[in-house]
């Protein structure tokens, strides 16, 4: 019963996104006494995912497959089979096992949401992860010359400015990710791809408005990068402004930043790709009435990521304070 109760008061909190950033910080989150609900996109449609998508006409399952395997508590092993990715064989090269392991899960299963509920209590996730509608969703992107771009993994190649994405067709969100948001002590949405990650799920109907009405704290964690073909350029102030503008109302009470310095060869080695630091405009993110919490959050190994673990301590004494602060 005792365990039971210390379960149940464990703060709920609602991560939205998708993308390698996603997963990186789920570990870290995954280690603090958090009941964590993760919310995934469903837009993909490249690589692997798009493949599986595409003949299988299921979600694609690459987003989901990275969450499930961060908040997995199973041998490292077990991790890094789900991660691994075929480079021969005919038909198989390009997928990655985890991939393949929930296709075959949603054909036994006949059903996406079974499957990744099903894999979940296999890989003894610390958590719930789920999709943001169980059917995939298509994403489209007007850019700023007023052209149309379709499909996710098309929209940074197109190499244009964009004005806005959109999903085609509206699509019900899975009502556990509504139900989740409404039971919430915190949501938090970020880092991730800001176009193709993060608003496709704002722009799932009835999500978006839950968040909205939500009294829950609500934290947006940034990028510390721009990414090439979305955000070229972009400071924090233009990230939260591209929330701003698909929703239509400034949706965070705090925004989390990386302060700390990269390494000039860090930055070199992203600038041959298009990638810079999102600068930090303090004054003007503060203008719009977000609080900053400003951070040395980043590390550096073969790829810039944030700091899991100081990451998710910031997160958590938010969702503390906050919560003391309610009673």
């Amino acid at each position: 019963m005792r365990v039971a109760e210390q379960k149940r008061e464990r703060p709920r909190i609602v991560v939205m996104g998708g993308g390698t950033g996603l997963s990186v910080m789920l570990r870290g989150l995954k280690e603090m006494p958090l009941d964590i609900t993760a919310i995934v996109t469903v837009a993909d449609d490249g690589g692997s995912s798009g493949i599986l998508r595409s003949e299988l006409q299921m979600p694609p399952p690459g987003d989901i497959r990275n969450v499930l395997t961060a908040l997995a508590d199973v041998e490292p092993l077990m991790s890094e089979m789900m991660r691994y990715r075929f480079s021969s064989g005919s038909g198989l090269a390009g997928h990655s096992l985890g991939n393949l392991i929930l296709a075959a899960m949603t054909d036994i299963s006949g059903d996406f949401v079974t499957a990744v509920r099903e894999l979940s209590r296999v890989f003894a996730v610390r958590g719930r992860v789920l999709p943001a509608a169980g059917e995939a969703v298509v994403l489209s992107a007007e850019m700023e010359d007023g052209s149309i771009v379709t499909g996710e993994s098309k929209i940074p190649e197109a190499g244009l400015r964009i004005k806005r994405v959109f999903l085609e067709p509206e699509v019900e969100p899975l009502p556990e990710a509504v139900a989740a948001i409404e039971e919430a002590d915190a949501i938090l949405i970020g880092p991730g791809s800001l176009y193709t990650s993060i608003l496709p799920n704002l722009l799932v109907p009835k999500l978006a408005e839950a968040v909205m009405a939500s009294e829950a704290i609500k934290i947006f964690v940034c990028n510390v990068m721009t990414q090439p073909g979305e955000t070229d350029g972009y400071t924090v102030s233009d990230h939260l402004q591209a929330i701003y503008d698909h929703i239509g109302k400034h949706l965070f009470d705090y925004v989390i930043v990386n302060s700390g310095d990269i390494p000039p060869q860090v930055q070199d080695k992203y600038a041959e790709k298009g990638a810079k630091p999102v600068e930090l405009d303090y004054e003007e993110v503060t203008n719009l009435g977000y609080k900053v919490i400003a951070d040395t959050l980043v590390l550096f190994r073969t790829y810039l990521r944030h700091d899991a673990d100081k990451l998710s301590h910031h997160i958590y004494q938010l969702v503390q304070d906050w919560i003391l602060r309610k009673r």
